[in-house]
């Protein structure tokens, strides 16, 4: 049903300025997902999952695992510079 609504706003954008039908295909696609979205069951629960998970990704493991070792070992930034250039340039 949803899918016709679109595909029924799109079909009739032929009288109008490009720009105008455009506008009018944006806003047909981004309301079938807002639809969409809004109708989610089970989806709006795993989407919430992803959130928290992609929250301790970045903010927690930031925190405990990603100390700041360039900025405690070295007090100017050409001292950082100078090591990571030394790191990235090592034989091994």
């Amino acid at each position: 049903m949803l899918q016709t609504t679109v595909e029924a706003l799109i079909s009739g954008l032929s009288g109008l300025g490009m720009e105008e039908r455009m506008r009018q295909k944006f806003r047909a696609i981004f309301l079938f997902y807002k639809d969409g979205f809004l109708s989610m069951t089970v989806g709006k629960t795993l989407w919430k999952i992803i959130g928290l998970k992609l929250f301790v990704f970045f903010a927690v493991f930031k925190l405990f695992f990603f100390q700041d070792y360039l900025g405690t070992k070295f007090s100017t930034d050409e001292e950082r510079a100078n090591y990571v250039i030394e790191q990235l340039t090592q034989m091994k």
